[in-house]
């Protein structure tokens, strides 16, 4: 059995009184891609945040390649040498050009020098439609380029994970699917992510394991096909209804579950914050 390169146990988030992540697992194995989903306030970026260390867990364990990256005693700054994240917002440095915006981390953190981290830019650059932009600065961009420069940006550490958090959530439509086709790219050449989306025809498309969040915990796992074409918990079946009926599962009729109806009702408490359930 492939050991996971990431692995996330019982883990426990709060801020203030209010619990955000509620004992959270998951495991991704090398070359794998895991989707959350979930509603607005589920847990999802929180969750991807806590597993860059850009937020403390309170309880729990996560893990990549085997490594206990929540003791105290390990560097945050070396764990995210080994992790490319891309935010909502572009977060791309005004004053930079593109090229300069993506050879930064490699030159700064890695040690690369100049000349290489600039060639493996370009490579990649090049490769993802971009190789004309590298002397432009981000207002001249478009959305849809500085969110595909900021894959890049991640990229250019060569990392062994990549986690992306709503990537196309801030772009106008038309810009969404240049985006989809960087990480459509990405599945393919095998990377190993964890990608938050509200795109669940995506999501169906490259994940291999798809997992609801709901209230901070992981309600239901599974491949894509059962989750989105026969989920068991009536929440999940709720949640992915309005999905459909909002256009944002394309192709898709309502999930009938398991016992062939749809629920109009929330899920009672102890649903919510229950055990996950997995594909059998």
């Amino acid at each position: 059995m492939t050991a996971p390169v990431l692995e996330v146990r019982r883990v426990r988030k709060s801020f203030g009184g209010n619990l955000v992540l509620r004992d959270v697992d998951l495991a991704v194995e090398p070359h794998r891609v895991a989707a959350l989903i979930g509603a607005s306030g589920s847990g999802k970026s929180t969750l991807l945040r806590c597993i860059n260390l850009l937020e403390t867990v309170d309880d729990g364990v996560i893990l990549l390649d085997g490594e206990d990256v929540t003791d105290p005693r390990v560097r945050a700054d070396e764990v995210r040498r080994r992790i490319g994240m891309v935010f909502q917002a572009f977060n791309l440095f005004p004053h930079l050009s593109v090229l300069d915006n993506v050879t930064l981390a490699p030159r700064k953190v890695h040690g690369t020098d100049r000349r290489a981290a600039e060639e493996h830019a370009r490579e990649l650059l090049d490769r993802f439609g971009l190789a004309g932009k590298a002397a432009e600065y981000p207002d001249r961009l478009s959305g849809g380029q500085q969110q595909r420069v900021a894959i890049v940006r991640a990229l250019a550490t060569r990392p062994r994970l990549m986690l992306l958090d709503e990537v196309t959530s801030a772009l106008d439509p038309e810009l969404v699917t240049e985006v989809l086709a960087v990480i459509r790219q990405l599945k393919e050449d095998g990377m190993t992510m964890v990608i938050a989306t509200h795109e669940m025809g995506f999501a169906r498309e490259v994940a291999d394991e798809v997992c609801f969040l709901d209230g901070g915990a992981v309600l239901e796992r599974a491949a894509p096909e059962r989750l989105f074409g026969a989920p068991i918990r009536p929440r999940t079946r709720q949640f992915l209804r309005r999905v459909t009926e909002a256009g944002r599962l394309a192709g898709a009729e309502a999930p009938a579950g398991h016992d062939g109806e749809v629920a109009e009702v929330p899920a009672p408490a102890e649903e919510r914050s229950g055990p996950d359930v997995e594909a059998s």
